[in-house]
Formats: structure tokens, C-alpha cells, sequence
């Protein structure tokens, strides 16, 4: 760098920014946001939008210090009089003292065991039962095979007349004892080859990886060091990062852990997190924040069960394209213009330190195939997890989230697609819209005639806001109680919960004295347009699959719910409103994280990852953007529950 341009940066003007009421500072250069400087300080702000000013969710009070900030609609007069600001659009110009006021921050605490397991909805902590020596698998199953193990060997000295070099003699070996041929290591573990022979008494532990169609020596160890194996299975959703620790050896799940994305500081959703990534240096932090939580996994994980980080080799990874992008620093660019084509939909199996997970230097990646930009490797996990792949009767599995996967079929079709749902049933753009985390409204109930509410919270404490299950029941008592019409829109009823806002009538679910933020829990008419046009994407998405195939729902003998979001949803209330097509209870599965244990089971099995592939390569991906139906579906679906109420005959 020129000695000239040194100097200057050596002398910008930096100003210390201190942040209330976690009493935290940090120091920043003149005009950085004030979202950049809490994001510096270690502090979350909700910013659902990115930092483009629209979402009105990043609101702070300047207690102190001047500052440049855009207009926004979003900054009503009377809060303007009280210093507030949007973080994300405000300049640094002196030295400030800041408020994050509890209803702008983003909780991004990892969580509780209790949420871990609701969320995962089904008990992985016991070992299955390992497959017994010569059994032939029936169809469908999936042989013990981990993609990584550990071999004892224990070698033949070289005899004098031998021209057998070290390595062909311990690749001989390894052919002998797993009946496999190994094609490739490393130039470090040749070198050390020689001497780690002798000094060992020709009597050590091969680490064997599999990558794609061959196996590699990933490190020699003296001794027998063959019952320490581990590997970590991940699933990357846009809102939750999850992880588990496996002992390859035993099949047993020694801990699971859960922590918010912390992605989710630059954008709520994965167009927002796609437009970030253009930003200087938007990719790279993007990166560095899911990895981080990624390894903060590890560690813990690791550490509660006393593994060393040496013994972990191998990591599989599910999660939609885009996060498997910014996962692996690939620009995501794009996956949002037309044509819509990713730059990779299957990755190399990889050294895990390329992405900087901190597991053995040697040890793998291997992330899971998608099928196009906005059906990934967490659907192809779900399709392997549901056992949907191999069912001969017709089944659906729904993920309900940002995107909305949706995928159609059985053993001898499989046809996918992804309905824009938009992150209204995560709790954004909603104007008390939070995710599933403490403080949350999840469960609700409405009197009819008095309008009476009760709720409950996630962990009982007093309403921060409101989840999507939350939202569900509140548009599915609201119809039944007769606060709203079909098409949404609120009643004009004199009653004490119900007034006019900024935005059109709302309903008041918790006052400012019952609530956590001292402010009003409401749901106004915006919010039901918003919540509306996200359950018609999902309901859509599943019937033009089966106009498409030209099917009839009638013959779907399965629906798998998918995701954390099942563990909380009321099936009566989700069909009430028209999310989920009306039909007997008994055919709905919730399988809780499918994303997951869909990747633990491909680090158990090799059968699996090869069964992966070949779903995620014969999966027919369809565009609805392209489909000229599509959208006479889904204009009838933005009704409660729907225009044409004989599919919906429970609710009739």
C-alpha cells in the first residue's frame, strides 16, 4: 500500500459509540450506521430488510451525540420528538450513546435443550441397532457405512529382497482389511509415511474419508486409535442453525444443539441476505456469521462429551442453495435473476478448514445436493428423512418456511417446487411479528361475542411479540369469533379491542400493561394481507403440484410436515385458515427437523448420500413463476380458508 494512502486511513476519525442498556462500546469511523457499529459491538438489532430502510424494525433511541439520518415513514412524529431512528439508515457523525429499546433487539441466543428437543420433535439421543455382520438390507435401507472410520492395521515388516514401497504396502493393507482400493492422500502424510511406519512397529490407525466416487487416506495415527471417531451433521436454515455430534463408531448421537442464524442480523430472508452479499465485503460477513455458529457447536459439543477436536473428521451439511452458497463464500448473485441457476447445485465433497470449520484439518465436507435455486440439499435430506423416496403410495412433503418447499410423489416420481412465501409465518413483516424464541405468543384463543383472549408464551414469560403458530391460531379464532371476514379484513365492531391504526383497523391481543415491551401487541389488516398471501403461496405450491401431475388430493395418502414450525402448529386452526389442504388428521406426519437427521443419516451411510444424489438428480423441479396456472391458484387461495370452500369441507 502506497505510504500516502497509510497515513490517511491511519487517520481517520473514529468516534465511540456506547450501547444501552448493555452498557457495551465500541469505536467506529465517521459515517459508519449505527447498525454497522452494534453489529462491531456484538449486538443484534433486528433488521429484516438488510439495512435498506423499509422494515422498521431496527428503531433506536439517540440518548446523546449528532448523527445523519435518511426520512423514513417508519419514524412516527411523536417518536421523532422522542430521538428515535432507524439504525440501519443512520450516519455516525461524534461520539453517541445509544438505547436498543427491547422490542428491536434480535435474539440470537442458541436454545434451550427444551426447544431443541420440541423442535426436533423426535428423540435421536439412543443409538440404532447396528446392522448384523452379512445381513443384506431390505430395500430402502440403509447399511451402517459411515463416510469417514478409523481401520487398525497392523503391517508386515518389509524383508530384504521387497520392492514394495511404504505406502503401496499400507494401501495393500487397507485393501485387504475393508475391501475397498483407497486413491489418494496427501503429500504431508507420505512424508511422515517412513518414520511413523518404524517408530510404531509398523502398527497404526488409518483415518479413510470418503469423497465422491473414491476414498482418501485423510491422516495415519501410531497405535490403535480406532474407537475415537465423530462426525457432525448440520442442518443451515435461513432463521436456525442445528447440529449434532456422532460417534461413527457406535451410530449413537452424543448431543444436540440449536442457536438463531445469526444471518439473520443482515436480512431476514434469503433475497435480503442475496442482496448483501453484494456489498463490500457483504459476502464474507455473511460467511463468517453461520460459520461461527456452526462452530460454536462443534466446541460446545465437543467439549461437553470430552471429544477432541482432532477425532471429529467428517461434517455433512444440508440447507437451501442459497445458504450453501454463502456457507461455502460462492456468490449467490444469480440465484434471484432469470434464470434463476445457481452456480452449483452439487459440491465436491471438500476439505472442512476451506470453509474454516473447526474440526481435524484432514477432515470433510460434504454438503448435501440440491435440485435449483430455491429447492436444496435441506429438501433432498427431507425426502431421504420422510422416507418418501421409497413409499409406493403418493405422498407430499411440506416445509414450511421462507420459502415454502413443497414436493410431490413417491417411489416412482418425485417432482418438487418453492411457493415465495416470504418470512411472514417467521415473524417478519408483521408489525409484532418475532421468531419462535422466549417471550413469543405461540398458542391463542378468542371468545366469540366478548372477544376475550388468552395466550400462552414460550417460556412463560410476558408477550415480546408474536411466532407464526402464534398467527395461525389468531386468523383462525378471529374467523371462527367473528372479528374477520373471509377476505381478512376487520370487522367494524364496537368493541374495546378493536381501533384504527396507522395502517387500518387492528386487533389488540395483549395491552401495553400485559406485555413484555410496555407497548400493545396488536395484528392489523396490513399484517393479515401479509399472512394471507403466505399461506395462498403454500396452499398453491401443493395443489398446482398435483393439477400439474394431474392428480387429485384425495390420493395423497401422506402429508409430512417438516421443520420446527410443525411443532407448534394447530392442525384444525392451519386448515381453518387454508395453509394445509383439508384433509383427515390421521394423514398429517410432523417430522420435526428432516433437514437434520436426513444429513445424520448420510454421514452413517454412504447408501444414503449415494440415495441423496440420485433424489436430488431425478427430482423435477417446477418453476410456478412460469406457470400460467399458478397464479389462478393462488388468487383463489387468498380467502380464509379459500374461494372454492368444497376443498375445504371440515370448515363448510
Amino acid at each position: 500500500m502506497p505510504s500516502g494512502r497509510r497515513q490517511q486511513r491511519c487517520c481517520l476519525k473514529k468516534f465511540k459509540i456506547t450501547f444501552y442498556p448493555d452498557n457495551k462500546s465500541v469505536e467506529v469511523e465517521k459515517d459508519k450506521t449505527i447498525l454497522s457499529a452494534a453489529i462491531s459491538a456484538g449486538l443484534y438489532i433486528n433488521s429484516s430488510c438488510a439495512g435498506e430502510g423499509v422494515c422498521g424494525r431496527c428503531k433506536v433511541i439517540l440518548r446523546k451525540g449528532e448523527v445523519l439520518s435518511q426520512s423514513s415513514g417508519r419514524i412516527t412524529a411523536e417518536e421523532k420528538k422522542r430521538g428515535v431512528y432507524l439504525a440501519c439508515i443512520t450516519q455516525v457523525l461524534s461520539d453517541l450513546e445509544v438505547e436498543i429499546p427491547v422490542e428491536s433487539r434480535l435474539n440470537l441466543e442458541g436454545l434451550t435443550q427444551e426447544e431443541v428437543n420440541a423442535r426436533m420433535k423426535k428423540d435421536y439421543t439412543e443409538p440404532e441397532d447396528i446392522e448384523p455382520a452379512g445381513k443384506v438390507p431390505s430395500e430402502g435401507d440403509f447399511p451402517f457405512s459411515p463416510l469417514s472410520r478409523k481401520v487398525y492395521l497392523k503391517l508386515s515388516p518389509p524383508a530384504a529382497e521387497e520392492k514394495m514401497s511404504d505406502l503401496e504396502r499400507l494401501e495393500r493393507r487397507i485393501s485387504q482389511a475393508e475391501k475397498i482400493s483407497v486413491k489418494h492422500t496427501c503429500l504431508s502424510n507420505i512424508k511422515s509415511l517412513g518414520e511413523l511406519l518404524r517408530s510404531s512397529d509398523w502398527k497404526v490407525t488409518a483415518a479413510l474419508g470418503r469423497r465422491d466416487d473414491f476414498t482418501e487416506i485423510l491422516f495415519i495415527e501410531p497405535q490403535n486409535t480406532s474407537g475415537k471417531n465423530f462426525g457432525v451433521a448440520f442442518d443451515i436454515g435461513t432463521t436456525t442453525v442445528s447440529g449434532q455430534l456422532v460417534d461413527l463408531n457406535s451410530r449413537k448421537v452424543l448431543g444436540t444443539k440449536a442457536t438463531y442464524n445469526k444471518q439473520a442480523q443482515f436480512g431476514s430472508d434469503v433475497i435480503t441476505r442475496i442482496m448483501y452479499a453484494k456489498d463490500t465485503e457483504g459476502l464474507e460477513d455473511l460467511h463468517r456469521a453461520v460459520v461461527a455458529d456452526m462452530n460454536e457447536m462443534i466446541l460446545e459439543l465437543a467439549a461437553e462429551h470430552g471429544v477432541d477436536l482432532n477425532d471429529v473428521t467428517y461434517a455433512v451439511c444440508a440447507g437451501n442453495t442459497t445458504m450453501i452458497h454463502l456457507l461455502l463464500r460462492v456468490d449467490p448473485t444469480y440465484i434471484r435473476k432469470e434464470p434463476y441457476i445457481p452456480t452449483l447445485n452439487f459440491v465436491p465433497v471438500l476439505r472442512a478448514s476451506e470453509v474454516e470449520l473447526r474440526i481435524n484439518p484432514r477432515g470433510l465436507l460434504y454438503c448435501v445436493p440440491g435440485v435449483a435455486s430455491y429447492v436444496g440439499g435441506d429438501v433432498t435430506a427431507g425426502v431421504i428423512s420422510s422416507g418418501l423416496f421409497k413409499q409406493p403410495h403418493l405422498g407430499i412433503l411440506i416445509d414450511i418456511g421462507t420459502n415454502g418447499e413443497v414436493v410431490l410423489g413417491n417411489r416412482d416420481f418425485l417432482i418438487s417446487c418453492a411457493a415465495s412465501a416470504g418470512p411472514a409465518f417467521e415473524g417478519s413483516g408483521v408489525s409484532c411479528g418475532m421468531r419462535a424464541s422466549k417471550g413469543a405468543i405461540q398458542k391463542v384463543k378468542i371468545k366469540p361475542v366478548s372477544f376475550d383472549v388468552s395466550y400462552s408464551t414460550m417460556g412463560s414469560l410476558k408477550p415480546l411479540g408474536i411466532c407464526g403458530s402464534g398467527y395461525i391460531d389468531i386468523i383462525a379464532q378471529m374467523l371462527n369469533a367473528g372479528v374477520i371476514d373471509k377476505g381478512g379484513k376487520i370487522k367494524d365492531a364496537a368493541h374495546k379491542r378493536i381501533r384504527l391504526g396507522d395502517e387500518g383497523r387492528e386487533f389488540v391481543i395483549a395491552d401495553k400493561q400485559a406485555s413484555g415491551t410496555g407497548k400493545d401487541i396488536v395484528i392489523t389488516e396490513s399484517d393479515i394481507e401479509n399472512l394471507k398471501r403466505a399461506k395462498a403461496a403454500i396452499y398453491a405450491g401443493v395443489s398446482m403440484l398435483v393439477r400439474h401431475m394431474e392428480l387429485d388430493l384425495s390420493r395423497v395418502e401422506r402429508v409430512f410436515i417438516a421443520g420446527g414450525f410443525g411443532t407448534y402448529l394447530d392442525m384444525e386452526n392451519a386448515i381453518r385458515i387454508g395453509l394445509l389442504p383439508d384433509m383427515p388428521k390421521n394423514k398429517f406426519v410432523f417430522i420435526g427437523n428432516s433437514s437434520l437427521s436426513g444429513s445424520r443419516e448420510m454421514l452413517l451411510s454412504s447408501r444414503a448420500a449415494d440415495t441423496a444424489a440420485d433424489v436430488a438428480r431425478k427430482m423435477t423441479y417446477l418453476e410456478l413463476s412460469s406457470e400460467p396456472l399458478y397464479m389462478d391458484e393462488y388468487m383463489a387461495a387468498l380467502f380464509f380458508p379459500h374461494t372454492d370452500l368444497e376443498r375445504f369441507p371440515s370448515v363448510k
